[in-house]
């Protein structure tokens, strides 16, 4: 099975007048299969539907502030893995969304619509959660982060071009974070005075994840938010001023 941008050259090559065989050489695609290619042309559809970042000429998938929180979602609590035998294989970008917010539920499947408005959008009930997938022959080309094994276990960057995107829309990349390994809740501190104990309590956000990588990338959209924030542990980072509480408050607030 090939590629559609495979197809897309070989078809741009037979309208520029080149003949099956010379395009066929010159691809390195079967003359069959080019013939097929110009005598039933495809539909798009869900699995070979057209794709920004593998196009001929590659741009931003829109709308970009949709895709910032689909980042920071699958960053948190996403996978891609292969779905469907050898022959049919398409890409299956999961992911997981904790059924106590329903409202995270219904945003995460608006964003994967908005990216993929012609691929299917499923909701799965799993034990405690929901899990929100999709098939698509290109959600390596839309997450590059994609790889074997567990993110924290391997390098995570972003490119150049989601760069862009998160610079444009660190607030709701930082939701989708948040939404995924973040709490913003209440803690409590206890003090000892000499006129006895007292209880303190102020909100604060939690941003948890194994991966150092993604701490990092969340760090840096605070930044651009303009939010102070710490390490609170090893692995989890906290925005507990009450100006950064309430800054932050504006982009993301408590899960619904």
């Amino acid at each position: 099975m090939y590629d559609l941008t495979v197809r897309e050259q070989a078809l741009r090559l037979l309208a520029s007048g080149l003949s099956i065989s010379e395009a066929s050489r010159q691809t390195g695609v079967s003359r069959a299969a080019i013939r097929e290619w110009r005598d039933r042309p495809a539909h798009d559809s869900p699995m070979t539907g057209t794709c920004p970042r593998c196009a001929a000429a590659p741009h931003l998938p829109a709308p970009t502030g949709d895709y910032a929180y689909l980042l920071g979602l699958y960053l948190g609590d996403g996978c891609i893995s292969w779905v469907g035998d050898r022959a049919k294989r398409v890409w299956s970008l999961r992911i997981m969304c904790a059924d106590s917010w329903p409202g995270l539920v219904r945003e995460c499947v608006e964003a994967l619509r908005a990216i993929r408005p012609t691929n299917k959008v499923r909701v799965l009930r799993r034990q405690g959660c929901s899990e929100v997938n999709s098939y698509s022959k290109h959600w390596p080309h839309l997450f590059p982060q994609h790889g074997p094994g567990k993110k924290h276990d391997r390098e995570i960057t972003l490119l150049s071009w989601q760069r862009e995107i998160v610079a444009t829309h660190p607030g709701r990349f930082v939701r989708g974070l948040m939404h995924s390994d973040g709490y913003r809740g209440v803690n409590r501190v206890r003090r000892d005075l000499p006129s006895g104990v007292r209880w303190y309590e102020y909100p604060r956000y939690l941003f948890k994840n194994e991966s150092a990588d993604i701490l990092a990338l969340c760090g840096e959209a605070l930044d651009l938010l303009g939010v102070a924030w710490r390490y609170n542990k090893r692995n989890e980072l906290s925005v507990a001023r009450r100006e950064a509480v309430e800054l932050l408050d504006r982009h993301v607030g408590p899960k619904y």
